[in-house]
């Protein structure tokens, strides 16, 4: 299946994901991750986007944003591909492109659809067998959430914030989100939605968006589109990788 056309939307959550070309790294050694990470959140601000959460690993990186406009996101991603494009090869002596192509992205509902998306985050690492548990990985938001350490760059979405009233109270709960994960069912999903850019979020999230942007944000039946029936189901696919 054809992925849709990006869309991005002001004031909304988005799950952005970019990956090497053919799977290829796109960071070799810390120095280039800290590289790639400072110069996401300095893309960030100077596109006015708030980082909420990342994950970065040999073959590419995930990012959970709210842009203030509608072209922040795009203008976050062109002006950092760029960056680390430029540092990568000199550093590397190597030339030619680093990405695979365009990046993906997807609208978040900001409820809990948004405080798994924080959750699958933290656990990828794991997933990918880097990490034996999230606290471990160094490369993610999951320390600054989870009271391990301090980010002040990461912009806290206000569900995070509703998981307590102290800060210990929220680090707690979200320490205890990440060790429950969300399953199986909602992982195949979330993935779905990442890869073919569905809007990640309930049903009423979706319409409401669709509503507001005239296009289709969840996956149809499949075959010949048939009356009278609601867009369905969802495929269960692997995880990002």
């Amino acid at each position: 299946m054809a992925r849709q056309p990006r869309l991005t939307l002001a004031g909304e959550p988005h799950h952005v994901v970019l990956r090497g070309n053919d799977r290829q790294a796109i960071v070799r050694d810390d120095a280039d991750r800290e590289h790639l990470l400072q110069a996401i959140f300095q893309q960030a601000r100077n596109q006015r986007v708030a980082v909420h959460a990342w994950v970065i690993v040999d073959n590419h990186f995930h990012l959970l944003l709210t842009p203030d406009t509608g072209d922040g996101v795009p203008r976050l991603m062109q002006a950092l591909g760029r960056s680390h494009v430029r540092y990568f090869n000199d550093r590397h002596q190597r030339t030619g492109t680093l990405w695979e192509g365009r990046y993906r992205s997807t609208l978040v509902q900001p409820d809990a659809h948004l405080l798994d998306c924080m959750v699958y985050l933290d656990l990828h690492p794991v997933r990918l067998g880097l990490a034996a548990e999230p606290g471990a990985y160094r490369w993610s938001s999951h320390a600054h959430y989870a009271g391990l350490g301090v980010h002040r760059q990461v912009a806290p979405p206000a569900v995070y914030w509703g998981l307590g009233n102290t800060p210990f109270a929220r680090e707690a709960a979200y320490a205890a989100a990440v060790r429950a994960g969300i399953g199986p069912v909602r992982e195949a999903a979330l993935v779905d939605a990442a890869l073919y850019g569905w809007a990640w979020g309930d049903e009423a999230y979706r319409a409401e968006l669709q509503r507001r942007t005239g296009r289709r944000l969840s996956r149809g039946q499949p075959g010949r589109p048939r009356r009278a029936e609601p867009a369905t189901g969802d495929s269960n696919l692997s995880p990002i990788t």
